[in-house]
């Protein structure tokens, strides 16, 4: 019987993963430039790495996340435009996070016209915990405002400041919940949209650097 997969050793199979991937030249990449496509290709090639090693749920778009009973997404996004996107459930993830870690591969392709072959160089692997997945300018702002003694109508201000996509009920709870719960300060930039869409540059700057954004290569 496989081992049980930890988060641990996620993150250490990711980070041997990604280095060998880099230097890994595929066929069936050649001249591919859907990133939607890359990212399947490289999802399922490293599941079925883990397979291969590990016991654990996996899951798949249709029940969310790729590693329910670990509370991990893995998201794949070029570096030319580091972003992806994700379900929206509430307008309290943009605070509080996303309700689960990712683990993030971010490539850059090359290919070979003379092998007729793909490349992945993975430039950045990047472990976000949960805690970090919520909006940078919006916490940063709720912070700052309770720094400055901010109210329940200061709150209630700033999100529709924000547009944050809350009817009025949902605001006032919301905002009562800040005022007894802070947030901490997260790193994405996640825009509105019908889905949350999640942008990654500040999470490159940091990572290393702050408690909940690991470097894994």
């Amino acid at each position: 019987m496989p081992n049980p997969l930890t988060i641990k050793l996620l993150q250490e199979e990711a980070a041997k993963f990604a280095k060998a991937q880099s230097t890994h030249a595929q066929p069936s990449l050649f001249g591919v430039t859907d990133g939607k496509a890359i990212g399947t290709y490289l999802e399922h090639k490293f599941q079925a790495l883990l397979q291969s090693r590990y016991h654990y749920v996996r899951g798949n778009s249709a029940k969310g996340i790729d590693f329910p009973k670990l509370d991990v997404d893995i998201k794949v996004t070029s570096i030319r435009q580091p972003q992806s996107s994700c379900p929206f459930t509430s307008a309290r993830q943009k605070i509080y996070g996303l309700g689960y870690s990712l683990l993030v591969f971010v490539y850059a392709k090359h290919d070979d016209e003379k092998t007729r072959t793909g490349r992945l160089d993975i430039r950045h692997t990047i472990f976000i915990q949960q805690k970090q997945t919520a909006d940078f300018q919006t916490t940063w702002g709720l912070l700052r405002l309770m720094e400055n003694k901010a109210n329940r109508d200061d709150i209630l201000a700033f999100f529709q400041e924000r547009m944050l996509p809350v009817d009025e009920v949902e605001a006032e709870s919301l905002a009562d919940e800040v005022l007894r719960n802070p947030p901490e300060v997260g790193y994405l930039t996640v825009s509105n949209a019908l889905q949350w869409r999640l942008q990654y540059g500040r999470v490159f700057e940091q990572a290393g650097k702050v408690n909940g954004l690991l470097r894994l290569g």
